[in-house]
């Protein structure tokens, strides 16, 4: 039981290992998806990032030209900034935000709308009118590569902060939750390998103590047997003693009368008169 904080607190048994086991495999196919979504994000990312340079190193040069062009009519029409702001009733420019998916992540995605026309055609009528459409002209450019911008560096910023989430994600698994499943399944294998070991010569030595009673069992009959046996040659000899004193005895009997009987004879022989005839 030792090693707790390098797996997790389990009961081994059968049905843990497996569960164990279809946890295993979930991370790891969980560590394959979140691997290929931290490359197709990464991928991605470096798109952006190179989108992001050109659009800036375009945005400084267009900005270099709008701040020229902004001069130039001045220059020619004067100070005509009053004049439009009076004209001006709403925007001209609309931001619209919509959404990319990329891999399960949604980036914002922002782009500029035109609505109805600007509130100031006419000025720079009297003069610098050129120099004015061309200022506004440049201004409108560089307020679309701004809104591009925009939407790339928001998309850049959601990217990098998916990405460290999603490679956290993936180290988390490959580093702490599948070693952990894996010495969690360690554990569980040796616990079980000692349960069977322990359940072998459990077994083994119930079937020893079947086989010791057996064994005593037919002992034990084996000895009754010869002690009945021997009871029954003992009471046969006896019987064989009994009768053969009985015959013993009535032979004597026999020889008794026998002897009687001839010892009345021979009194008989003696005590005969040679002058009786029969």
């Amino acid at each position: 039981m030792s090693g707790q904080g390098d797996r997790y607190n389990v009961f081994p048994s059968r049905m843990s290992q497996t569960q164990m086991k279809l946890r295993l495999k979930a991370a790891k196919k969980g560590h394959s998806l979140l691997k290929k979504k931290a490359d197709a994000l990464s991928l991605k990312f470096r798109a952006i990032l190179r989108q992001i340079i050109g659009t800036k190193t375009m945005m400084g040069e267009v900005m270099r030209e709008a701040a020229f062009s902004l001069a130039e009519a001045n220059f020619k029409a004067g100070d005509f900034s009053h004049s439009i702001m009076q004209n001006v009733k709403s925007a001209n420019v609309k931001v619209r935000a919509s959404k990319e998916n990329v891999a399960g992540v949604q980036l914002p995605i922002f782009t500029s709308i035109r609505d109805g026309s600007s509130g100031f055609e006419l000025t720079g009528l009297s003069r610098g009118g050129q120099e004015i459409q061309k200022s506004k002209a440049t201004w409108n450019k560089a307020i679309e590569l701004l809104v591009q911008l925009a939407s790339l560096q928001t998309s850049f910023v959601t990217l990098d902060e998916t990405i460290k989430t999603t490679n956290r994600r993936v180290n988390a698994i490959e580093h702490v939750i599948i070693p952990r499943i894996e010495r969690t399944l360690s554990y569980i294998g040796s616990e079980l390998d000692e349960r069977e070991r322990e359940e072998f010569y459990r077994l083994k030595k119930i079937q020893e103590k079947k086989k010791e009673a057996k064994d005593r069992k037919i002992a034990a009959e084996k000895l009754a047997e010869k002690i009945a046996s021997d009871k029954a040659e003992l009471e046969e000899q006896k019987e064989r003693a009994e009768n053969k004193g009985e015959a013993d005895a009535e032979g004597g009997k026999k020889k008794k009368k026998k002897k009687e009987k001839k010892e009345d004879a021979s009194m008989l022989d003696e005590g005969e008169d040679p002058d009786v005839l029969f």
